[in-house]
Order: structure tokens, then C-alpha cells, then sequence
């Protein structure tokens, strides 16, 4: 999780979080922080700040459940991704819980790090302490945000009407939605929770997707921790990659911002490409990217205006306040 000495070595033995190791009826899908067990306690964002050879340094760290008290974490040299993180090298670490303390060590760096009651500790292997992080939660700055004057209210808590799709009994969409409200050139507003499923690798791990006119999707996953490529969250499948991984822990509120600029035909000729620009939690990801074609899984390419769609893959995934607005 942390590099004190700036030149050693990657670490070679990393547990791979995209390879199922449980059978199906062992990866519960928790939507409900209060049922969600010792181990969302464990999880989550840390910072501080830890001395090291070049000395104090901010420093942050994501530590994912995988499930029976096991646990990966990723450390951040100069904060977490989107605030200070270096965008340098991401030393990581495998750690357990036993007897209420969860623990990582790095035998390449002579330190450990012990997590309890939200506070990661690091260590020097002769006991000395070097650095602290706390727990922290962070949240979009977008969440909440209010519609303009004249926005298309799509979802508000109230009804699905404006979706063929269903709502819960606490007022959230459920994925597998499809909006009924066309949209051509727009700006849009939605806001996602990613299910907790600490059993659960890769693909099969809160699934879901936006599909922008349900021709091209911004995809939704439990990317927490990972590398941040076009198939994890944020990504566009086969065109580009987020330009960094703001993936907060799941059951975390989170927000895609989107402004959309549909491709452009002329007697059934495609003439331009659409393009779209992504914030994630309030950071750009992606940055008026070009979409030469539509993802597979929905709707081709074709002219004229369509609604959204909300990707069903299985998993429980949770919409609410969804706005949008169209450009003249």
C-alpha cells in the first residue's frame, strides 16, 4: 500500500480481483450499508500523510473487501485519485482481519499497516509508528444538484413515468430502465449507487451502464481500486479509458455529468461523429471524445434523437435525480 523507498521494486504477488473465487450463492449483493457487514466497515478511502525517504508526504490509500476478512489495497503518493494523487506508480498490498485488526504488510518496504475503528496505521518493522490515515467519505460535488429552469425532469423519486421501468418502494430507479423522453443534443445529470459485493470479480461486480441515447454507453462498475481501463467504470468499451478512476467505494452516491453532442447524417449518410464529454463525481474523465461507433448491447447508430437506458447486468444498481438538458 505505501513505497517509503522510492526505488524498490513492484511488488510481484498482488490477489487478482478479476477472478471469481466463489460459488454463485456466495456473492450477495448488499444495497444497504446497514446490512452490509464488518467488512464495509474495513473498506474504504483513507488519507494522511506518512514520512518516507523523501520525507512527509500526503499520502492516500483505497482498501476493497473481497470477502471472509480478506482485503486488497492500493496506496496514492500525494493523496487519492482526483485529489493529489501523483498519478505515479500504485504500490498495493494484501491484507486480513483477525481479532479486530486488519492487517497488510510489505516485505519489500519493512512496513505494515493495521487498520482499526477507521484508522490505518504504518509501521516501521521495529514497531516505530511513521504515518496515519483516516477514514474519510467523499461526494461528488454535483450530487444533489438542482435542474435548471426549462431542464426535462426524467426521474425525481416520485414515479418511473417517464421510464418503462421500475421504482422502489424508497423512491430509487432499478436498472434495466429505458427513458421515454428522446433526446438529441443534451446535458445530463445522473446519479448512481453500485451495489456491495465483496464475493464478487470484475464484470460480475455492480454492473451496470448509461447509454447515452441507448447507442452509447458510459459504463457503470464496481471499478473501486482498479486500474481505471475502458471496460471498468467510466470507461467507453473499446474507445477510450477514463482519464483517471474516480470510482468511489460502492453503496457511495455518485454522479455522471455528461454533455452530448449527437453524430451529425445527411440523407442517411453519417457526416460527424458524436462526441461527449464525462465528469465522474465532478472530474473530467472524458474530454469532448469522439464516438466513431455505438456499443454493442443496445441500439445501433442511426439519426435522430433517443432516450437513455440504464443497463440491466444482473446486479442491483440504484438511480436517482436524473435531469436533462437540451441544446437548441
Amino acid at each position: 500500500m505505501l513505497r517509503i523507498r522510492t526505488a524498490l521494486p513492484a511488488l510481484a504477488l498482488l490477489l487478482s480481483l478479476t477472478v471469481a473465487t466463489m460459488a454463485a450463492d456466495k456473492k450477495p449483493a448488499f444495497t444497504d450499508p446497514a446490512t452490509a457487514g464488518p467488512d464495509f466497515q474495513v473498506q474504504g478511502e483513507y488519507v494522511g500523510q506518512v514520512d518516507t525517504d523523501d520525507g512527509r508526504v500526503a499520502y492516500g490509500a483505497q482498501i476493497i473487501a473481497l470477502g471472509d476478512g480478506k482485503f486488497h489495497a492500493v496506496g496514492y503518493h500525494g493523496g487519492l485519485p482526483g485529489a493529489g494523487w501523483n498519478k505515479g506508480e500504485r504500490p498495493q498490498a494484501d491484507g486480513q482481519t483477525k481479532d479486530g485488526l486488519t492487517t497488510f504488510t510489505l516485505p519489500d518496504d519493512d512496513v505494515s499497516v493495521v487498520v482499526k475503528d477507521g484508522t490505518a496505521t504504518v509501521k516501521k518493522a521495529d514497531g516505530h509508528t511513521i504515518g496515519t490515515l483516516k477514514k474519510t467519505v467523499r461526494k461528488s460535488p454535483t450530487l444533489g444538484a438542482k435542474p435548471p429552469a426549462g431542464a426535462l425532469i426524467l426521474f425525481d423519486g416520485t414515479s418511473a413515468d417517464n421510464f418503462k421501468g421500475q421504482m422502489t418502494e424508497d423512491g430509487l430507479l432499478t436498472q434495466g430502465a429505458t427513458g421515454k423522453q428522446a433526446l438529441g443534443d443534451h446535458a445530463l445529470h445522473l446519479e448512481f449507487l453500485l451495489p456491495f459485493m465483496p464475493y464478487s470479480r470484475g464484470q460480475g461486480r455492480g454492473n451496470s451502464g448509461l447509454y447515452v441515447q441507448s447507442r452509447y454507453e458510459v459504463q457503470m462498475l464496481d471499478s473501486f481500486g482498479l486500474d481505471g481501463k475502458d471496460n471498468e467504470c467510466g470507461g467507453i468499451y473499446k474507445v477510450g479509458a477514463p482519464a483517471v478512476n474516480m470510482c468511489l467505494p460502492p453503496l457511495s452516491w455518485q454522479t455522471f455529468d455528461v454533455d452530448f453532442t449527437a453524430a451529425k447524417y445527411k440523407d442517411g449518410k453519417k457526416l460527424k461523429n458524436a462526441r461527449i464529454t464525462v465528469r465522474h463525481n465532478g472530474v473530467v474523465i472524458h474530454d469532448d471524445r469522439e464516438l466513431p461507433n455505438a456499443t454493442p448491447g443496445c441500439k445501433p447508430e442511426a439519426p435522430g434523437p433517443a432516450p437513455i437506458f440504464l443497463q440491466n447486468h444482473g446486479n442491483p444498481v440504484r438511480y436517482r435525480n436524473i435531469w436533462a438538458v437540451e441544446k437548441k
